[in-house]
């Protein structure tokens, strides 16, 4: 009886001891990530290699002292429209964490503020490709992002000549790298990456809706565009804006213009279809990028308007080119007489101080907004 207890005894152990040996294993198949944000709107590692099908904890430290960060991982090629995404999240967009439902999304870690940590764990993808992964806290996205390569021999291209990761990176001296990231934390600019006008953010700005879409162009004008009302709202001549309390996540903060206001819209809608006394109430449906210019569609009494804004060539104001979609009415644009902005008009006819346009005319004309010298 007692060798029979021994042996039963000796068996259980025996199970235990695999099955112990078996969660080792497993572990040793997970294959551990650890990513840190730091100044700079940069991550540490711009990219790393799994293989196919593999388990992934990925943990995302934030080393930075000024700004909160968060990471999505996305589809191949779709950084940029996720990136667009969560900008269009507008005052949804704190507490979605700046994460858009999107079937782009693969896997994503939330908001993060400086010395927090945040470990997600998930099986790579079967499909060997290029997977990115991106910040898209306001302002990040264009700048913040890395690749995963899921590969099954894990070779990735020499970083210098690795085309998907940001320019700056591509080079293997590290001193190098933390040189940049030390002077753009310790001397930060108006904005923590270069841009080319035209460039857009959406932002929260004083005098317009949380959904507001601030535009800078070229020669030194820039415009707001106010998604909820569909209507430009104003328009000054100068620098672009300093974002620098939105980006480090400062309660009610609000970007702030950094030029002369010359244009406020005071009309409540200055498109109207049909009646000119019938107001209109506009339903955004979206924005495209055209040359690096949006063009925005929405909505007025069921027909859909595209409008495009430029600047004038001499830098002193503005040409918005609007286009009416199967109007059956007339077309009005009404505007105050301002001693700040003179106006011209390619086509149309003047009636009691308002534009007024055919159907015909309505489907493509321009308004010429230039910045007066009395």
């Amino acid at each position: 009886m007692a060798l029979k207890y021994s042996t039963a005894l000796i068996f259980c152990f025996a199970l235990l001891l695999h099955s112990a040996l078996l969660a080792q294993d497993e572990d040793k198949k997970i294959t551990s990530i650890e990513i840190k944000a730091i100044p700079g709107l940069q991550f540490d590692k711009v990219r790393f290699s799994v293989a196919p099908g593999a388990e992934v904890k990925l943990t995302v430290t934030n080393s930075d002292d000024d700004m909160p960060h968060n990471m999505v991982i996305t589809k191949p090629g779709s950084r940029a429209d996720v990136v667009l995404a969560a900008q269009q999240l507008a005052e949804k967009g704190p507490e979605m964490n700046f994460i858009p439902k999107s079937p782009l999304v693969l896997w994503s870690i939330p908001v993060i503020y400086s010395g927090e940590s945040k470990t997600i764990q998930f099986k790579a993808p079967e499909e060997p490709g290029i997977y990115p992964f991106v910040c898209t806290y306001p302002g990040h996205g264009f700048i913040m992002y890395g690749y995963m390569y899921v590969t099954e021999n894990g070779i990735m291209p020499a970083l210098e000549n690795d085309e998907n990761i940001p320019p700056l990176r591509r080079t293997g001296d590290k001193k190098v790298q933390d040189t940049e990231s030390a002077a753009m934390h310790h001397h930060p600019k108006l904005h923590p990456y270069d841009n080319v006008p035209p460039y857009l953010y959406r932002v929260f700005i004083e005098e317009s809706s949380l959904a507001s879409i601030a535009v800078h162009l070229p020669n030194q004008l820039s415009y707001c565009w106010d998604a909820a009302l569909c209507q430009l709202q104003f328009a000054w001549q100068g620098e672009f804006l300093d974002n620098t309390d939105l980006w480090h996540g400062h309660k009610n903060a609000y970007a702030k213009v950094l030029g002369e206001i010359f244009y406020r819209e005071k009309m409540e809608f200055p498109i109207r279809i049909g009646s000119r006394e019938s107001i209109p109430s506009p339903e955004f449906l979206r924005y495209k990028l055209i040359d690096g210019y949006p063009e925005f569609h929405y909505l007025l009494s069921g027909v859909e308007v595209h409008e495009i804004i430029h600047p004038n060539k001499e830098g002193t104001g503005l040409i918005r080119t609007i286009k009416v979609n199967n109007a059956k009415e007339p077309v009005w644009f009404l505007f105050n007489a301002d001693e700040q902005v003179e106006y011209g008009f390619n086509k149309g006819e003047i009636e009691n101080g308002a534009l007024k346009l055919s159907p015909d005319e309505g489907k493509e004309f321009t308004i010429r907004m230039t910045k007066s010298n009395k």
